[in-house]
């Protein structure tokens, strides 16, 4: 059970949600909103987070919406993560993600959700790292779509009161040569020692990572160095792992030093996938 009593919202349209906020914020609550609720519950039973109130974003259209609007795909920040997959509109998204907990538990799961993680991998952010995504956010202050890298550092940041309604993928990444691969300790579904989401672009290869430092990323650094022609595989694997953007992880999952086995491996596998071991 969760430890304290909190309000519940469930808004029908943007704007009702943004006064929902409003109100409760000058009565000094703490509110937070949420796509799925997973982690609210999971989080709060063992006192690692509370409200005062919640605004369940999963009523409103928008956040539900996942189709195709001209060359932009759309995927509601509600979206589960099953039915993103099950779409196929954006299969390295579709990949990455069915690697994510188990069956059952991506039925709930939403797309906002994972993106807004507690925990460190937040997996579903690679692909929409290296396909240049947008996120559609609305708050007190209206609604705005901005570059995802432009507010995704380290983790999703928003405005208080902000909140995330969409995510727009332009249609032609959906058509690259892609390769997705995750490696764990034991099971498929266990949390990551590697995962990495990449794409070959104008045949150039762009990646991102989680699992390897405390945080997901995609950098612009490892990438130059897995497409520097000049270069062997083997030396271009070499220089990348030198340019991680901090240590690697040390915990009960593996040792720094064997997820940086793992990693030469699985970029290695990666641009063998992508048919760019060789370029």
């Amino acid at each position: 059970m969760i430890p304290f009593d909190f309000d519940y919202y469930r808004p029908d349209s943007i704007s009702e949600a943004v006064q929902i906020y409003e109100t409760l914020a000058k009565q000094s609550k703490k509110v937070l909103f949420y796509s799925g609720g997973t982690e609210f519950i999971t989080f709060s039973r063992i006192n690692q987070l509370y409200a005062d109130a919640v605004i369940d974003l999963k009523g409103i259209p928008e956040c539900n919406t996942l189709e195709m609007q001209g060359e932009q795909i759309v995927i509601g920040a509600a979206v589960s993560l099953n039915k993103i997959t099950e779409s196929n509109l954006f299969p390295l998204l579709g990949q990455t993600i069915k690697k994510i907990a188990d069956h059952t538990s991506r039925n709930k799961i939403t797309i906002g959700g994972n993106l807004h993680s507690r925990l460190i991998y937040r997996e579903s952010v690679l692909p929409l790292l290296v396909a240049e995504a947008e996120v559609r956010l609305a708050g007190s202050e209206g609604e705005t779509t901005v570059q995802l890298e432009e507010i995704f550092n380290q983790q999703l940041s928003t405005s208080p009161g902000q909140f995330l309604v969409q995510i727009i993928v332009p249609k032609t990444y959906t058509d690259s040569p892609f390769a997705s691969f995750k490696k764990t300790k034991m099971s498929k579904v266990g949390y990551p020692i590697v995962s990495i989401a990449a794409i070959l672009k104008n045949k150039q290869i762009r990646a991102a990572l989680s699992g390897v430092c405390e945080y997901p990323f995609r950098s612009v650094e490892i990438e130059a160095a897995l497409n520097d022609s000049s270069l062997s595989i083997e030396e271009k694997i070499e220089k990348a792992v030198t340019l991680l953007p901090s240590q690697i992880i040390d915990d009960i999952q593996a040792s720094s030093d064997y997820r940086e086995f793992v990693l030469k491996n699985t970029l290695h596998e990666t641009m063998e996938a992508l048919g760019a071991a060789h370029g």
